[in-house]
């Protein structure tokens, strides 16, 4: 297939620049793994022996959540961003690239201020899930730049992102002290403004005027579809991974899936309903059936009710919705922000509103309602150290640990504080990220190449030519 200079050029200039920059990124996790990271205690050999029972070991606790956020992560997201009919490479192989990275490099970064101590990351099943929930962030921001950067920008991204992610985590973990069991806050909210504030400064004019090439196929829908379904089933998973075991994870699950069915039928209702031909859409149902899956995850492991997690169901899809109908088209023509996946619709908008529900679930929680599990979920309640009301408790409570002496209120106000920084530092992360990804040195692709494999990949024979692409778009319009 003959090839324009633009695109030899463009494809050509990875050829150093890309095994350059990952065998560099090799060599320093490698030195870093050799130097600061070991086994955890459960993952060591010396502190096993005869008396230890393996089914204690966290390994059986965790690992059918982690394989499960795995299958989210490499199979999920890869599908789902495979909608573009000439960029199916594109959206898996990148994706698949750029979470086995992000993955790598998170388990560092984040070790770093989470399971470190004595100047060494211990090692275990709970760090892995902790990486791929990192690693969500960057592939959640990889879909508003997706079709419009080269692999090595994508890496460079993520070698940005993880560290800032994770240090707002740690800081609004350690100083807020929030309630997020799902991630609405730190995941859903970051992963969203520091994408749009990427794709923000990779501003491409001519994009706002249509491309030829951002068109999906038959084939490239189902395939998008299958990415929708395995997210939508493993997505309980993703929400209670982290929750406390028992009747918390227990309800973080039973919420989860209670959204998701909510938001489906909502979504095919809506979708119907918006279309001048009363048919359906197949970007909602790949999309925004998704949506109750972030709006109870603010909440999820609280005693919020069967009722409200449906009712957050149907809220988020009704914003994800409409937003995807009005909110992004306005947004592109009138802020230079071209979100190609729709993330503010599905994790910002939803974000949001997750948020909203779980401070009004805060503000309204009871002693009464929780029993005594409220001081566990809500550990900012129980009285600071010191305190009379801590040892009565403590008698009522066995192993209680002192709190922060938080009024509900008071816990409110610090929820909205996480919410301000959160999009606040992700925003701005994300804006001087894609100062460093205009460097020319990264093989941003031209614009008549975006939304193309042809660019970064060998094709085969039967790869569908820009030339029938064309004759099939004026069949379209003439159709039409």
């Amino acid at each position: 297939m003959s090839r324009t200079p633009t695109m030899k050029q463009s494809s050509g200039s990875l050829r150093v620049k890309l095994p350059a920059f990952v065998f560099a990124v090799e060599v320093m996790i490698v030195g870093l793994f050799a130097t600061f990271v070991t086994y955890d205690d459960q993952a060591d050999a010396r502190f096993q022996t005869n008396e230890t029972k393996p089914m204690d070991n966290a390994v059986y606790r965790d690992y059918p959540f982690f394989t499960d956020i795995q299958v989210m992560i490499f199979i999920g997201f890869g599908c789902l961003l495979a909608f573009f009919r000439l960029y199916g490479f594109g959206g898996m192989v990148f994706n698949f690239l750029v979470a086995t990275f992000s993955i790598q490099w998170a388990i560092l970064v984040q070790g770093y201020f989470q399971f470190s101590h004595d100047g060494q990351i211990y090692l275990g099943v709970t760090n892995l899930i902790n990486a791929e929930f990192a690693c969500a962030v960057v592939l959640i921001s990889f879909g508003a730049v997706l079709g419009k950067t080269s692999p090595l920008q994508l890496l460079v991204m993520a070698l940005l992102e993880v560290p800032v992610f994770a240090v707002t985590e740690w800081a609004v973990l350690k100083y807020l002290k929030i309630n997020d069991a799902g991630g609405s806050i730190l995941i859903h909210l970051f992963a969203c403004y520091f994408g749009l504030g990427v794709t923000f400064v990779l501003y491409r004019p001519r994009l706002n005027e249509g491309h030829a090439k951002q068109r999906t196929s038959y084939q490239s829908d189902i395939l998008s579809l299958m990415g929708t379904l395995f997210l939508w089933v493993f997505w309980p998973s993703f929400n209670s991974a982290l929750t406390l075991k028992g009747d918390d994870q227990h309800r973080a699950i039973l919420h989860t899936f209670l959204g998701l069915s909510a938001s489906t039928i909502t979504a095919f209702a809506l979708s119907a309903l918006i279309n001048k031909k009363g048919k359906l859409s197949i970007a909602d149902i790949q999309n925004v059936t998704l949506a109750g899956g972030v709006t109870v995850g603010a909440s999820v492991d609280m005693m919020i009710s069967p009722a409200a997690a449906y009712v957050l169901g149907m809220l988020g899809c009704t914003a994800c919705m409409l937003g995807y109908k009005y909110l992004s088209p306005f947004l592109a023509q009138r802020f230079r922000i071209q979100d190609q996946c729709g993330i503010h619709n599905l994790h910002g908008l939803t974000g949001l509103i997750s948020c909203s529900a779980g401070i009004y679930a805060i503000m309204m929680a009871r002693v009464e309602v929780y029993g005594p599990s409220f001081y566990e979920i809500f550990s900012h309640r129980a009285p600071e150290e010191g305190d009379p009301r801590l040892l009565e408790l403590q008698a009522l409570i066995p192993g209680l640990q002192p709190g922060l002496g938080r009024t509900a209120g008071e816990q409110a106000l610090f929820q909205v504080a996480a919410v301000i920084c959160t999009i606040g530092v992700s925003a701005v992360g994300g804006m001087l990220t894609g100062v460093v990804l205009k460097i020319p040195f990264l093989a941003s692709p031209a614009d008549d190449l975006c939304f193309d494999d042809q660019v970064y990949f060998d094709l085969p024979l039967d790869h569908y030519s820009p030339l029938k692409l064309t004759q099939d778009i004026d069949k379209e319009e003439t159709v039409a």
